[in-house]
């Protein structure tokens, strides 16, 4: 594994191995509430091997203001992303790490930015209104992303990046 890899691969073990878990915040935070599966994948770049996270997820707020928590299967939350105007952390069980945006967190803990305001809007099977658009058939394009929602019946979203390396975002929602 090269320095790139092992810089990605240590903190993935930190937020989804460690021994201890974050307290579950019960602090309400406005906004919408979302909760299922997540499964990340970053196909390999030919310098680097695919590597992927599962997590159970609970993203909570809206693009302004939230929190995401990552839990284990077992349900302890390993990993909290809060964020607001101006303040941007990554909470774990070390201790909070501050980031200037939200897409600097995602890049530093998963590898490769992930667009974490448009996925409110997303995750309700629509565009975010935040950028330009186009439909395709199931779903649409948008942020250099291809949303299929071929599955959304189902509560299943898939987001795949179209630029290299390739990422692909499987979301199974939890309806309650």
């Amino acid at each position: 594994m090269n320095r790139r890899g092992v810089a990605l691969a240590l903190p993935l073990a930190a937020l989804l191995g460690a021994c201890s878990s974050l307290p579950r915040d019960a602090a309400p935070v406005a906004g919408d509430s979302f909760s299922g599966r997540l499964a990340l994948r970053v196909d390999s770049t030919g310098e680097e091997q695919p590597r992927s996270v599962v997590a159970a997820f609970e993203l909570r707020g809206a693009a302004e203001a939230g929190r995401l928590d990552l839990s284990t299967p077992t349900g302890q939350v390993m990993a909290q992303a809060r964020w607001q105007p101006g303040r941007v952390v990554l909470v774990t069980p070390q201790g909070e790490t501050p980031f200037p945006s939200l897409d600097a967190l995602t890049r530093e803990v998963l590898g490769e930015s992930l667009p974490v305001a448009a996925m409110f809007d997303w995750l309700h099977g629509r565009p975010w209104p935040g950028a330009a658009h186009e439909a395709t058939a199931p779903g649409f394009r948008q942020l250099g992303w291809v949303v299929d929602l071929a599955r959304f019946a189902d509560d299943t979203i898939v987001a795949m990046r179209e630029a290299a390396p390739a990422v692909t975002v499987r979301v199974k929602l939890d309806r309650s």
